[in-house]
């Protein structure tokens, strides 16, 4: 019997955030105060979010040069990519309200996630939030798209 790629797919999916989420707990980045003190140059500097980032470019960047000689990827029909390099409002102004977000409330999406483990209500408040903004967002772009035809 043969699954389909996205039922193939899905331990590998989960055994690969259950890494990610394992890391951002223990690299202490579920802590909203880790994340503040990170941007608090002038007071309490905490450059560990810092060395996270680097990790992970050090392990992203070498990773998609091996996997982009490959036609496909292993577990599905192609790679999801974006379909622009345009750096337009929408992206500035999400990338803007991203940051924003995270720099007040010491969450980000990669964070939050692993958080709601820790039974605070503080990540289940950020994470419905966050489905709200996304879909609000989606909401707009539809009736953007709706006014750019008409």
């Amino acid at each position: 019997m043969s699954l389909e790629p996205e039922l193939r797919s899905l331990p590998t999916t989960l055994a690969l955030g259950l890494v990610f989420g394992l890391g951002i707990a223990i690299s202490g980045m579920i802590d909203p105060a880790k994340i503040m003190n990170f941007f608090d140059f002038a007071g309490n500097w905490d450059p560990s979010l810092a060395f996270v980032m680097a990790g992970g470019l050090a392990v992203s960047i070498p990773g998609y040069r091996l996997v982009f000689v490959r036609v496909k990827p292993l577990l599905a029909d192609g790679f999801s990519l974006p379909r622009t390099d345009r750096i337009d409002a929408a992206l500035v102004g999400g990338s803007a309200m991203f940051g924003i977000g995270w720099g007040l409330s010491g969450f980000c999406p990669g964070g939050a996630i692993p958080a709601l483990g820790l039974g605070r209500v503080e990540p289940f408040l950020f994470v419905a939030g966050m489905i709200a903004g996304m879909v609000l967002a989606r909401g707009l772009q539809a009736r953007w798209r709706q006014a750019a035809m008409a």
